[in-house]
């Protein structure tokens, strides 16, 4: 009778802990991470090679770059969705606008098109 109660016992035991398990594992760690990509682009809506895109994790003041493709694109994978992050790009002494993402918006993707469209120490 006490084998059958501790097997019993122990079956159970083992299946609240599966339980608990089940519930405090994230679905994956694509679920907690964020793309931001896009096009920078001039004046004239043309595709712009070669731009430095920056990016900047608010928190900690950390900025990552990358240079836009032939057609423009740039894409920043592996983000934090609970950091806030600016980005802006800049080439030949031309920039775009800084544009803001939020930890409060909840989007695993954002698109966004950078203009170059005024001169970086103009403002």
């Amino acid at each position: 009778m006490n084998l059958r109660r501790s097997l019993g016992l122990a079956a159970l035991v083992a299946l609240a802990a599966t339980a608990l398990l089940a519930q405090g594992k994230p679905k994956g760690k694509d679920s907690e991470l964020r793309t931001v990509r896009g096009t920078v682009v001039d004046k004239e809506e043309a595709p712009v090679e070669t731009a430095v895109v920056y990016l900047k994790n608010i928190h900690s003041q950390d900025v990552t770059t990358h240079l836009s493709d032939s057609d423009g694109t740039f894409r920043f994978s592996g983000l934090d969705l609970n950091v806030d992050y600016e980005i802006h790009a800049e080439r030949d002494g031309w920039t775009s606008p800084a544009r803001s993402i939020s930890n409060f918006d909840n989007r695993k993707e954002f698109v966004l098109t950078l203009k170059l469209d005024r001169k970086k120490n103009a403002k």
